[in-house]
């Protein structure tokens, strides 16, 4: 069987996939740290197996590939193929579920104690000798809240928006959620309401759902006009699901008080993207999943994907 993996340097190194790839079935792998799309189809040629994590596969890239049996995606979401004309061709498509669920609520909350806090903001002062020179033993530029008894609404209670709702109630705030989960089988304090609702309500929206058609630019400007002008937006899903431009407007003119994004519409960011710039906007780039346990957890899983699949019962399969 040959095994391509498209783009395995945003995973981990080229020498840390040879200690993986070790089944003495996958007897041809080709390597690629990255493929640009136009060099797809040819490099996927001949091969039964395929790894990607950001290279799209299309429909019309499989007519090309009679071969192809199945693709791996190398993370959580997998809207990087069609997996409708995957299963029309008996291609089977897994994922990689549940491996960065304490890596990327770490990052979340990361993002909501800098924007509360600001702890960016004083270590750059004070490198600069700020504290030095302060007359007082302290001092504070920014006036904060405790999260105690604020409102977190979070859109979406997969495994990480449930895991962020039990930190959120560990910190004493009262916890809204937009989900398809009755709220009988919800935790204790966690309730389940329109996005309308939670919208209004919170003082922190975070955002954990899917990107689908339905939740694409959820975040525009109609929705953004329903939050509070001290609210803050967190994105750790994906950056389609926020109309950035609207996002940037609102922030400019203080209808929403900050936002903390790990994700963008177009990775990496491209220059004249306003969310860069916005003073108000804290970014990260893409890194929420990145972790060395999450890391490892994710290439675990990746290689009883594929040997399961080779077994012939495969399992995390998406179609």
């Amino acid at each position: 069987m040959k095994l391509v993996i498209l783009d395995g340097e945003t995973i981990i190194p080229q020498q840390a996939w040879k200690r993986y790839i070790d089944d003495g079935r996958v007897t041809d792998v080709d390597y690629y740290s990255d493929t640009p799309s136009c060099l797809a189809v040819e490099r996927m040629r001949g091969a039964q197996m395929v790894l990607t994590n950001k290279v799209v596969i299309s429909a019309s890239m499989m007519d090309c590939l009679p071969d192809l049996r199945y693709i791996g995606v190398l993370a959580t979401g997998y809207n990087v193929v069609d997996v409708k004309a995957a299963t029309s061709r008996g291609i089977t498509v897994t994922n990689i579920p549940s491996y960065s669920t304490d890596s990327v609520v770490q990052m979340a909350w990361a993002h909501i104690l800098n924007i509360f806090n600001r702890v960016d903001h004083y270590a750059v002062m004070n490198r600069e000798g700020r504290w030095s020179r302060s007359p007082l033993f302290c001092y504070s530029d920014f006036p904060f809240h405790e999260l105690a008894g604020m409102t977190i609404g979070i859109v979406g209670l997969g495994n990480i928006g449930m895991k962020m709702a039990g930190v959120a109630l560990a910190f004493g705030m009262k916890v809204l959620a937009m989900t398809s989960k009755p709220q009988s089988v919800l935790p204790e304090g966690v309730t389940a309401t329109a996005l309308e609702t939670l919208l209004k309500e919170s003082d922190i929206v975070s955002l954990h759902c899917p990107l689908t058609d339905n939740t694409r630019e959820m975040i525009d400007a109609k929705t953004l006009a329903l939050m509070k002008c001290s609210a803050i937006l967190i994105n750790t899903g994906r950056g389609q699901l926020v109309n950035e431009n609207d996002l940037a407007d609102a922030l400019h003119d203080g209808r929403i008080a900050a936002y903390g994004a790990d994700v963008l519409t177009v990775e990496p960011a491209l220059p004249d993207n306003r969310l860069v710039k916005e003073k108000n906007c804290f970014l990260t780039p893409h890194i929420a999943w990145t972790s060395i346990e999450a890391r490892e957890r994710l290439i675990r899983i990746c290689m009883d994907n594929i040997a399961a699949f080779l077994d012939g019962s495969p399992s995390n399969v998406v179609n």
